[in-house]
């Protein structure tokens, strides 16, 4: 929607207008909020938190207090040498440096407030290269206290992914991970008296001016009101998330079978926000990257993330193996693009382990106790032999057999001649083999089992073109006054590359800083410039 002067019935107003509740929404938020600006955050679904909710939420924030409190001995120069070294030139330098220079004052800002605070626990950074610290520079949030009753702000952050994907019941307690994140700037944001937020209210159009100034917008709530228009005095922030829920641009941008694997909360990421900037002029860029992960595939089609994987081998339809199972995630997903499997149905994946690890998979995988389920879908085998395995999988058994046989002569030698599994220290992270290479184990005690894998995804990483102050800009790199973004909503400061654990949320959180602090000091522009207007300058 465009032309403000065609819409002066405004229902609500505020000083800034955010768009989803991830943890980039939440940090933009507490900015504008702490600077005293009136702060009203609105989120599509009916639980606070979004994609961060799930997440371990490590948070890749090179040079950061949390780091200095634990002895690690990090700085931004580090950290911009790792983050050059794998990210190269395929996004903006100035933009790169943005990220890296204000990733330790986004921290500083918001362990100001006693109610968020984080701690370092080692992850490795995901690439052998400068910089790279091998028990990872990554902060976590420090866990937070179970609400109180009556306290509905944080009764109503979205429930673990176990709970809400899964239907299994979450353990009591406090807050942790990405939940403890949320639940931190939620309080931090009350904290500062000058924010707001809704649930159940999405983005259905920008509304700008006659000079295309973004100066409010168009939502749609399932509360009763209808549609609501509000009118954003400073500027409105896009952290909506990305597209990764919408089968149409799934297809569209990625050429993907659909939407179904992704590890995106329900009810939201369906690429509102990309789309109602793009309506106004908005460029985008980065369309067809993914936070790529590889994921178990479920019984209703849909699928869960899965790392750490201490066993067994991944082969396709022939038998064989296609990359380093121990890889970082988002590696892997590249993997199988790159081979060109588990990224539909018909070319599938499968992680073919023994009976050494009883009936877990040897990986960090949510999986229901229900098993009967995956086998009657055909997506969890089990045979006493390889050749039964092979048979009742569609796997060709003499490539099944054959690549066995090397993977465990492997083991005996210690070295992965194929694709040097064990080489790296993350791949070592997780091992906890007794041979001569830890990471490599064999394949041989029945019985066997097989599950199926697919290319599942943490979100999508394309978006909207920003500057380094997460200004959104059109296709000549003009800037859209007032509009900005963050998060997946944002097109990946990381480009095409996932650099270390925490990233996704980590960018997004600073370039939520960037986008508030500019918020803030934009006041005073527009004072200015309408005191010029009206001969008081």
């Amino acid at each position: 929607m465009t032309d403000e002067e065609t819409t002066t019935d405004w229902d609500e107003e505020c000083d800034v207008l955010v768009i989803g509740s991830g943890g980039g929404g939440l940090t933009g938020a507490c900015t504008t909020a702490a600077a005293g600006l009136d702060t009203l955050v609105v989120e599509k679904t009916g639980h606070y938190g979004g994609t961060t909710a799930y997440a371990g939420a490590c948070l890749w924030l090179p040079g950061n207090a949390a780091q200095a409190r634990a002895g690690v001995e990090d700085s931004a120069e580090l950290g911009r040498a790792y983050f050059r070294a794998v990210v190269g030139d395929s996004t903006p330098a100035d933009l790169q440096d943005a990220y890296i220079d204000n990733a330790g004052p986004t921290v500083d800002f918001l362990e100001r407030d006693h109610d968020v605070l984080f701690e370092h626990r080692p992850f490795p950074d995901y690439f052998d290269a400068p910089g790279r610290f091998p028990l990872g520079r990554g902060v976590f949030p420090v866990e937070y206290p179970a609400p109180e009753a009556g306290d509905d702000l944080l009764a109503a952050v979205r429930p673990a992914a176990w709970e809400e994907r899964l239907g299994v019941r979450g353990p009591e307690g406090p807050f942790t991970d990405g939940r403890a994140l949320i639940a931190r700037l939620l309080v931090a944001l009350r904290a500062t008296g000058h924010g707001r937020t809704r649930l159940r209210t999405a983005l259905t159009a920008l509304v700008t001016d006659a000079d295309g100034a973004v100066t409010g917008a168009e939502l749609s709530t399932s509360g009763g009101e209808g549609t609501l228009r509000v009118r954003a005095r400073r500027g409105v922030l896009l952290a909506a998330g990305g597209f990764e829920a919408s089968h149409r641009l799934r297809r569209e941008w990625q050429r993907l079978p659909g939407a179904d694997w992704t590890m995106g909360a329900p009810g939201a990421n369906t690429g509102d926000a990309i789309l109602a900037a793009q309506a106004i002029g908005a460029d985008t860029a980065l369309l067809a990257e993914s936070w790529w992960c590889p994921s178990v595939l479920f019984p209703d089609g849909s699928a869960n993330f899965a790392l750490g994987f201490r066993g067994g081998v991944f082969v396709d339809r022939h038998g064989r193996r296609f990359a380093n199972e121990c890889l970082p995630y988002d590696r892997m997903g590249r993997a199988m693009l790159a081979a060109d499997v588990g990224n539909s149905p018909d070319r599938p994946v499968w992680w073919v382990f023994d009976g050494r690890w009883g009936e877990e998979p040897p990986g960090i995988v949510v999986v229901p106790a229900d098993r009967k389920s995956f086998a009657e879908a055909g997506l969890w085998h089990t045979a006493d032999t390889l050749d039964e395995l092979a048979a009742a999988t569609g796997i060709d058994a003499t490539g099944l057999a054959g690549t066995v046989r090397a993977f465990n002569a492997y083991a005996a030698d210690g070295a992965d001649a194929d694709h040097h599994r064990g080489e790296d220290p993350y791949d070592r992270f997780f091992a906890d083999g007794t041979g001569p290479n830890p990471c490599l184990v064999p394949v041989d005690q029945g019985p066997f089992h097989a599950v199926r894998l697919v290319l599942g995804d943490l979100g999508t990483k394309g978006g909207l073109r920003t500057d380094t102050a997460a200004r959104v800009l059109r296709a000549d790199g003009a800037v859209i006054p007032g509009l900005y973004a963050t998060g997946n909503t944002m097109a990946s400061v990381a480009g095409p590359y996932y650099p270390g654990p925490g990233a996704p949320i980590g960018s997004a959180m600073v370039f939520g800083h960037l986008a508030g602090r500019h918020l803030a000091g934009r006041g005073a522009r527009l004072l200015a410039d309408s005191a010029a207007e009206h001969g008081r300058a």
